[in-house]
């Protein structure tokens, strides 16, 4: 991590040349990923005309993260994180090029050629996901992580905003080649990360040979850190009862009597909360009593789901979102900055692993919760009780996690900064 840029600040992770490589690249896989997501969900839906193809394509992404989660976050640990990023870029490649080819005619009525595609950039992101969480560490010192973590999460923010709209207007421009065009956003990943360079002691260190013992070593490390395992579960569980954005359709038909583009404005409104907050952040970081901050935020999230909730303005509801994104996004900053500097190196693959399936867990949890409640209490309750949840979920990680709530400063940071 020599390779400073003497202009930059050295207080800005910019200053460090791996980490703006390894920046750039996750811009462009991510913009490439949300934008094969629209451009998939409406080739398919033009095909086979079934919600429930819908449905099982976003399954067949989502399962190789549940049935190799004990074997991702071991890779991670033990080969150089880079190659196998490296690797999962070229499998994204292979399965952007395999949709481009495969639905070439706009007769075809086959889908299983989709299904291929998205189980391996499934594969390829259960893999590549615990490697890219477990790198970050090792490009910037332990002091300028939390600031890399809040520009990392800026950028999944932006692209989230920016990747959905601009697949859905290319698909509709050019059809099928928008595949084309995110198999060239992934290469460009590819050649970004295979430009960075560091020293041979941050490579991923080499564990034990492979046993049950290592491969459930991140599931015991969780469990043997209250702090870790606080955090994680906490986010866990707000997310999980918080999930009111899988309900936006109803409400916005129903009780903010709003169409189709109100619908979507709200749905941006937490990722536009998240990316203002995101780039504050990276800027004024949180220094001190970090536990309370985290605590605090969740709790703001309760809160603004249940005033989402009930409320029949459109507007406060969109106010009521953008600050769930921000709480949230202080949130994550937050949790990731904890676990990461809580985890020694040569574990942070397992744990990540661990961590990712959780989150993903919880969002696909969260959306069938609130499905479920909708359809016995009405969408406004579901989610006034899911806030509520939210609430008594906090109250109990305070009393249950007590050193998680005491944390005053993050890992490796310096009583004067």
């Amino acid at each position: 991590m020599s390779d400073a840029n003497p202009i930059a600040s050295p207080t800005s992770p910019f200053a460090y040349v791996p980490f703006r490589l390894f920046w750039f690249a996750r811009i462009a896989a991510i913009l490439a990923l949300q934008m094969q997501i629209v451009a998939t969900g409406w080739r398919v839906y033009d095909i086979s005309g079934s919600p429930l193809a819908l449905g099982l394509i976003g399954l067949a992404e989502f399962l190789p993260s549940i049935l190799l989660v004990l074997v991702t976050g071991h890779v991670a640990d033990r080969f150089d994180r880079r190659r196998v990023i490296n690797f999962c870029q070229g499998l994204a490649i292979l399965a952007m090029l395999v949709l481009w080819l495969a639905l070439w005619d706009d007769q075809t009525k086959a889908l299983w050629p989709a299904f291929v595609a998205v189980t391996i950039l499934g594969t390829a992101r259960a893999f590549e996901m615990p490697a890219a969480s477990s790198l970050v560490p090792n490009l910037v010192p332990p002091g300028l992580f939390p600031r890399a973590v809040a520009l990392n999460s800026s950028a999944w923010q932006a692209s989230a905003i920016v990747g959905p709209a601009l697949g859905g207007l290319l698909y509709g421009l050019i059809g099928h080649w928008v595949f084309a065009i995110c198999a060239l956003l992934f290469v460009i990943a590819f050649i970004l990360v295979a430009l960075i360079r560091l020293p041979a002691r941050t490579m991923a260190a080499a564990v034990k040979k492979v046993s049950l013992e290592t491969l459930f070593a991140g599931f015991r490390f969780i469990w043997s850190k209250p702090i870790v395992l606080g955090a994680i579960s906490l986010d866990l569980f707000a997310v999980l009862l918080g999930g009111a954005t899988a309900l936006l359709p109803v409400l916005a038909k129903d009780q903010f009597d709003a169409g189709p583009v109100m619908a979507g404005i709200l749905r941006a409104a937490p990722s536009v909360g998240a990316l203002a907050t995101g780039l504050a952040l990276s800027v004024w970081p949180v220094r001190r009593r970090v536990g309370r901050v985290l605590f605090v935020c969740v709790a703001a999230f309760g809160v603004c789901t249940i005033l989402f909730g009930m409320t029949s303005s459109a507007l406060i509801a969109g106010g009521a979102l953008v600050v769930m994104g921000a709480v949230d996004m202080v949130s994550v900053f937050i949790r990731q900055s904890l676990v990461q500097l809580e985890t020694p190196d040569d574990m942070r693959g397992r744990v990540s692993a661990v961590s990712s399936l959780f989150i993903g867990a919880s969002n696909q949890l969260g959306e069938f919760e609130s499905g479920l409640t909708a359809s016995w209490w009405g969408a406004g309750p579901a989610v006034i009780v899911g806030g509520v949840g939210t609430l008594v979920v906090v109250a109990l990680w305070c009393l249950l996690f007590p050193a998680l709530r005491k944390v005053d400063r993050f890992p490796g940071a310096s009583p004067s900064a």
